[in-house]
Formats: C-alpha cells, structure tokens, sequence
C-alpha cells in the first residue's frame, strides 16, 4: 500500500510543532529562576497566606533588589512592574495573585494625590498673594 503524499509534510509539521512548544516550555521555567518571577511569588505566597501588603511589598522587593544583576539600585516602581509582568504572563505560575497586584500602585498612587494637593493648596507660610496696592504698601 502506498504511502500518502502528505505524510512527510505531516511529521515535519508535527516535530515542527512539537520542537515550539519544548522551547516555550523552557523559556517559562527560565522565566520563573528570574528576579522578577521571584519576587513575584514571594508576593503572592505571602499575600495568599494572610500576609498585608507591606510585609509582602518588603519582602519581595529586598529579593528583587538583592537578586537583580543591575549595576543600579532597583526603583519600587520598576520592582513593582516587574512583579506585574510575572504575574501576568504566568497567570497559572501566581493563582489567585491577580487581586492584590493593585496594592503595589496604591501608594504610589497615593503619594502623587498628596502632591497634587499640596501643590493646589499655598503653603500657610507664605500667606495670600499681594493685590495691588497692597504690594507697594509700606
């Protein structure tokens, strides 16, 4: 019996496919040895386990600092994106992680509402500005 003309296109297709999804499989658990990846189940262990936000934040973030191959300090802020990243592209990795990925931009969030504030409010220091007359009186 013959053989298809389509087989060898076939196995070439399906080794093809299979050699991807080793290499995706791969580049996830290299993904996971990262500082980010790290830090971002440092979080989510933490938080899932009844730990606050703080203690978590801290936590994660002196393993992002002291694991990061970076000849800068790493910021919070770019901690915390890298801990978002992780947890978004491995939603499977960080179950239930999601929910309190809002609380690493709750004070920084916080801390930009204070200075818009302060910058709308004038300082009592410094009083209401002068009118007019009221600026060459003396």
């Amino acid at each position: 019996m013959p053989r298809p003309r389509f087989a060898p296109t076939l196995t070439a297709l399906l080794l093809s496919a299979g050699a991807l999804s080793l290499t995706a499989a791969v580049h996830a658990a290299e993904a996971i040895t990262g500082p980010a990846a790290k830090g971002a189940q440092v979080y989510c262990f933490m938080r899932n386990s009844g730990n606050n936000h703080e203690v978590s934040w801290m936590a994660a973030y002196a393993l992002i600092k002291r694991q990061s191959a970076s000849l800068f300090k790493t910021s919070p802020e770019h901690a915390a994106v890298m801990i978002t990243e992780a947890v978004v592209q491995s939603p499977g990795t960080f179950p239930d992680c999601g929910k309190y990925l809002g609380d690493l931009y709750a004070s920084a969030a916080q801390e930009q509402k204070q200075k818009r504030e302060a910058a709308a409010t004038p300082s009592s220091t410094q009083g209401a500005p002068a009118t007019g007359t009221e600026r060459y009186a003396n």
